[in-house]
């Protein structure tokens, strides 16, 4: 069994769990014990620690996840009304590509039952472990980077922190369909290392673009189905993290708003955070992290890919070679927007026919302007 990987919540953190009051977070919730293992049929998240770090030289404490879950266990849950279990930890295996495997084993079984994992890390290279779970689900995967960082590294070498993405470009099977980059700092990343996102008609959005507009990442979000945030994407003063100091970032607010996007958004089916170092200060930030990420998960409103465009007021604008095809949700405001698809010989790209939009996107096209988002989708379709 792939949860034969799991080792149980401490005894600490069960025994904190005991002390609180029938409000708290922690008193609401189900966990993996030495006694007992939670029935998943009644579960909508899951909570995953892993315990390794061996790649990346920035993280100098080891891995230990107690007071993160102490910080998101002694908070007040909202009107929630999902089902929340925390399955323990992975353990660092004899290799890391062994926890990779664990990982993969434990999210794809997840997912499959319709679970969403929230993985606490360990290093930001369990986002490759990530990827790879979704190989036997027979569709394409959009990722969602929150990082200063493209993560770029040479073809040959080995997979690190720093240099996971490529891995997950070039490795078979290729389930990429789109990767989207929201903050990077120009000053570390190469140029070379932009124009390859623009190359492969990936999407990238730098830290002043969103944090000046930060509905930008909404749509964004609306189209991931795996999100992975690196933590020193916020800066220093706001993250508690003086380890590996970073005076520039996402604030608190931002970071736990894009945390909620993703949370909200209907097709995301895992969420991973990574690539702290273990400081009490930074627990508090990611507890409110995970916390903003399950009070989204429960506004879900089911629409597309889920719902059905009966429902969706149309909007056709002409352009002087294109007619642009908008969709709005009467639900909830939400725009899409129409790709041709075009036929491959294969079921995984038909899931991509819509694209989420902004309102200003069908504004722009009013103005005939195409959309540069809805331009990439339709080159890839058609490679």
């Amino acid at each position: 069994m792939e949860f034969d990987f799991l080792e149980p919540v401490n005894d600490g953190i069960v025994n904190f769990i005991n002390s609180l009051s029938s409000q708290e977070l922690g008193s609401k919730i189900v966990l993996h014990t030495h006694d007992q293992f939670p029935d998943l049929s009644k579960i909508n998240i899951a909570i995953i620690g892993v315990l390794e770090d061996r790649r990346n030289i920035n993280m100098v404490n080891e891995v230990n996840l107690t007071a993160i879950r102490k910080k998101i266990y002694g908070m007040f849950p909202g009107n929630w009304d999902a089902s929340i279990a925390d399955l323990g930890d992975i353990l660092a295996g004899d290799s890391v590509d062994d926890t990779y495997f664990a990982l993969k084993k434990v999210v794809a079984s997840l997912i499959k039952n319709k679970i969403i994992p929230i993985v606490l890390g360990g290093s930001q290279d369990l986002t490759y472990a990530l990827y790879r779970a979704y190989d036997d689900l027979e569709q394409m995967v959009n990722l969602v980077s929150v990082d200063n960082r493209f993560d770029f590294g040479k073809e040959n070498e080995s997979v690190s922190a720093n240099s996971y993405l490529t891995k997950i470009i070039i490795d078979e099977p290729n389930n990429l369909f789109n990767y989207c980059n929201i903050g990077y700092q120009t000053y570390y990343n190469s140029q070379e290392e932009i124009d390859l996102i623009e190359k492969l008609f990936f999407d990238a959005y730098r830290l002043g673009e969103i944090s000046t507009n930060i509905a930008l990442a909404e749509p964004v979000f609306r189209d991931a189905d795996l999100v992975s945030i690196d933590l020193s994407s916020v800066k220093s003063s706001e993250s508690g993290n003086l380890v590996s100091f970073e005076p520039n970032g996402f604030n608190g607010k931002e970071i736990c708003s894009l945390a909620r996007y993703s949370g909200i958004s209907d097709k995301v089916s895992a969420f991973g955070i990574f690539n702290h170092n273990s400081t009490v200060h930074e627990a508090v930030l990611i507890a409110q992290i995970v916390w903003y990420f399950i009070e989204g998960y429960h506004y879900r409103s089911k629409e597309y890919p889920f719902g059905s465009r009966t429902n969706y007021l149309k909007y056709i604008v002409p352009l002087e070679e294109e007619e642009l095809i908008f969709y709005k949700s009467d639900k909830t405001d939400r725009w899409w927007i129409e790709i041709p698809f075009v036929s491959n010989g294969s079921n995984k790209l038909k899931r991509n026919t819509l694209l989420p939009c902004s309102y200003d996107e069908y504004l722009c096209a009013c103005n005939q302007e195409l959309p540069e988002r809805w331009w990439k989708a339709q080159r890839k379709n058609a490679l």
